[in-house]
């Protein structure tokens, strides 16, 4: 399945919190995947490659605080916002979490309409096309609530893969993705495609980036991927 809905990992060892928390999400149009404990968290972070975290900070076994300074110190997971929950409503502890690399902290008991508005506010800032937010790189304009893209006020079209693909390459400008990071950001990993796949749907990319003239702004970076800019 195509990542159109941004992925949450649900990290919460209480089943009953984790439901209200799984259903609320799923309302909200996230795809949510859940860890009772922070073993299979870690396992679940490196096979699905969730968007955000909401991790609660008093797990058994491996506490939360470590589970998040783990993810923080790798290069491959650091820029996956972690929120965490915590009972521990003390400055000290709050602090504490945010040194850690938490990039927000919820104080139970929560609301959760003000913990929906704040993973949404993490994901503005690392998915910003996934929240309908409107993209911009120089003369090219995504707006991702009405699948719209121009280029120098131009209308493109573009076809839904070249549309994610283009949205990818805009939230992050510069970032050289590899094409099995494309394919899981674009593709999914439940299905299976062929990396030159990948290869075809760039080239067909950069024909419509380019109908009306103008630079072709896509990067081919050799034996790593490509980049926009």
């Amino acid at each position: 399945m195509a990542k159109d809905h941004p992925t949450v990992l649900v990290v919460e060892d209480e089943p009953a919190q984790r439901d209200v928390l799984t259903y609320n999400l799923e309302a909200e149009g996230f795809e949510v995947v859940s860890a009772g404990d922070g073993e299979e968290a870690l396992l679940l972070v490196a096979e699905v490659v969730p968007d955000i975290i909401v991790l609660d900070w008093m797990l058994p076994g491996i506490s939360g605080i470590e589970i998040c300074r783990r993810l923080k110190t790798k290069s491959e997971t650091a820029g996956i916002p972690v929120l965490m929950l915590s009972a521990r409503s003390e400055e000290v502890d709050r602090v504490r979490g945010l040194e850690t690399g938490a990039d927000d902290y919820v104080v139970k008991p929560y609301s959760v309409m003000e913990l929906m508005a704040r993973v949404r506010n993490q994901l503005r800032r690392v998915r910003p096309a996934a929240v309908g937010q409107r993209l911009e790189y120089e003369d090219i304009i995504l707006d991702a609530e009405t699948h719209r893209v121009t280029r120098d006020e131009k209308p493109l079209k573009l076809g839904p893969t070249e549309f994610r693909l283009l949205s990818t390459f805009m939230e992050k400008p510069g970032r050289v993705w590899s094409r099995e990071q494309l394919l899981d950001r674009v593709w999914g990993r439940d299905i299976y495609v062929d990396s030159r796949t990948v290869d075809v749907h760039i080239g067909r990319l950069r024909k419509a980036l380019c109908k009306h003239g103008g630079d072709d702004p896509l990067r081919t970076v050799r034996g790593a991927g490509y980049a926009l800019g």
